[in-house]
């Protein structure tokens, strides 16, 4: 029932984002546009060339971003773990800055590879600098980590957009994490990797419930370890990768989104398993990141606010909550 819920609360928000903009459209006339009733020719332009496609695109990269948060937060066992805090969706941007500006790719298929690869690098790259040290890896030191490696990929990722113009151009936009401006070309191009990432973050769910009691608990339960994290990670960085690419670096939604899922999870007596909190997650995220996109074209009326901007205005403070209630149980 309460995925149903869930469910029915993103189509009601789906529905205001097709309405909501520069041209307000009534609830009844987005059903009969959406059916092909009618509705005027400039209704229905609005709606199917401009509206579905940004409303799409954040039904698939909010519910990558969720889930790949979800993910993270399992395999490290760290409430922390964010692909924009531990610094994946940094990775991606860099790389995808990087092959724009080098290799100037003519379709979003040549960036996309790049996207994943940048992904798996900075994750790697962050899972091994919070690790080091004689008190080994901890979710403070993972996070902390994911910090450096966020600014220094991000001053990296300057570096080379305030150098090469055509790099700049298509950045500076992107880069705040943005529905707009996007077409249904780009759902259908990441459309195929999202759902790849989704069948293998559903495969290892339940071998999530093992990996939560401790390595040695999982191993004894006859979890094969490696290839859960192995498939876990490749889960990770085609979600994360997909979703940068089509929106842009939006950060905090893998963080928040895991922990409202638990809460909601807990009072509808599912308890912390993963077979639930996974698909609990991909609703809830996009009903954050299109709840965003809507208000931002409410606020700021008639311009915009990007998704991702309001999205960090939420996740900030929930992210110093979250280390502070951290450091405090540990003293």
């Amino acid at each position: 029932m309460l995925v149903v819920a869930l469910a029915v609360v993103l189509l009601v928000l789906c529905l205001l984002s097709i309405g909501v903009g520069a041209l307000t459209i009534p609830p009844a006339e987005v059903v009969r546009a959406l059916a092909g009733h009618g509705g005027g020719a400039r209704v229905e332009n609005v709606v199917w060339s401009v509206r579905v496609p940004r409303t799409a695109l954040g039904l698939a990269a909010g519910a990558a971003l969720g889930l790949s948060g979800a993910l993270m937060q399992a395999l490290t066992r760290n409430p922390l773990a964010d692909p924009g805090i531990l610094g994946i969706s940094a990775g991606a941007s860099f790389a995808v800055v990087v092959s724009v500006a080098v290799f100037q790719p003519g379709s979003l298929y040549g960036s996309i590879w790049f996207a994943f690869a940048g992904a798996l690098v900075a994750s790697v790259v962050v899972y091994v600098l919070g690790g080091l040290g004689r008190s080994g890896q901890t979710p403070v030191k993972l996070a902390l980590a994911g910090v450096a490696v966020t600014a220094l990929l991000t001053s990296l990722t300057s570096a080379v957009v305030l150098t090469d113009p055509d790099a700049l151009d298509r950045y500076r936009f992107w880069s705040a994490g943005s529905l707009a401006d996007r077409d249904g070309s780009v759902v259908l191009q990441v459309l195929p990797f999202i759902a790849a990432g989704a069948v293998l973050a559903f495969a290892v769910a339940p071998a999530l419930n093992s990996l939560a009691l401790g390595d040695d608990v999982a191993a004894s339960l006859g979890r094969r370890l490696g290839l859960v994290r192995l498939a876990g990670v490749a889960a990770v960085t085609l979600l994360t990768g997909a979703a940068v690419v089509a929106i842009g670096p939006v950060v905090f939604v893998g963080l928040v989104v895991p922990h409202v899922a638990r809460v909601l999870a807990q009072r509808a007596g599912i308890g912390p398993d993963h077979r639930w909190l996974l698909p609990l997650s991909a609703v809830l995220a996009p009903c954050l990141v299109i709840a965003a996109d809507v208000a931002g074209r409410v606020v700021a009326r008639p311009a915009e606010i990007q998704a991702g901007v309001l999205v960090a205005f939420i996740g900030g403070p929930f992210f110093i909550a979250l280390v502070r209630r951290r450091r405090l149980a540990e003293v």
